[in-house]
């Protein structure tokens, strides 16, 4: 006789770049072991490999995480935690007075992307030219953190690049897409630095995943108020 199959929840989570509601359950026994091997690691490519791997398992397949925002993925990853081990999350944070930690609890549920302020993502390079972009995906940055100064400098170019989503003038618009990387490579150098600078901006200002915490010290009783941002800082 088959043993029975427990039913998990659905949840429903918005994609904070592109509004897209996308359905979700808690990460499983099954998934937590593969976030534990990632950690236990300490290699920040495999934590990242686990962590796409288990946002694809828990949103049925029907999200390539590659292809989403860094924010993107630290964000849905936030909504799996917070409903696969629980919404509060215990963490020490240090007071700006005297530097000694006091134990926070933090809402995970509460903790969202703020996308109002980001840039234009369409950008005018002349009278007759310009451009629009995309964010930074999370398979554009992975390898980053692995390179020297120098090659993060090439690598930050090769992004730019990549966030290219159209390039138009007053008679086409061509879909980046269509285009070779050569064509890319020598749309981009032909640039002045005024007009990448600008690309190079919307890069920069990319949302992130933020919260700001105000606690009393534990230690010296200053009131303290920290923002937290990056998906490490809330555990």
């Amino acid at each position: 006789m088959a043993l029975p199959i427990l039913e998990t929840p659905k949840y429903e989570a918005k994609i904070p770049s592109t509004g897209k509601k996308v359905l979700y359950r808690p990460y499983l026994v099954k998934e937590e072991k593969i976030l534990m091997v990632a950690i236990e690691s300490g290699d920040q490519k495999q934590i990242l490999q686990g962590m796409k791997d288990v946002i694809e398992s828990c949103t049925f397949n029907k999200v390539d995480a590659d292809k989403l925002a860094l924010f993107d993925l630290e964000y849905l990853f936030l909504k799996l935690r917070s409903k696969s081990v629980g919404e509060v999350s215990k963490i020490n944070i240090k007071c700006e007075k005297c530097q000694k930690p006091t134990m926070v609890e933090i809402n995970l549920d509460q903790i969202d992307v703020d996308t109002s302020k980001s840039p234009s993502n369409k950008i005018k390079l002349t009278d007759k030219v310009g451009i629009t972009l995309t964010w930074p995906k999370v398979d554009f940055l992975t390898s980053l953190g692995e390179k020297t100064p120098e090659e993060q400098k090439e690598a930050l170019f090769d992004i730019v690049i990549k966030c290219i989503d159209t390039i138009y003038d007053d008679k086409a618009i061509h879909k980046a897409a269509d285009q070779s990387h050569e064509e890319l490579v020598q749309f981009v150098e032909s640039l002045n630095q005024s007009q990448f600078q600008k690309i190079q901006e919307f890069v920069e200002k990319m949302p992130k995943l933020e919260h700001t915490v105000d606690f009393t010290c534990s230690h010296c009783k200053a009131e303290n108020s920290i923002t937290l941002r990056g998906l490490q800082s809330f555990f």
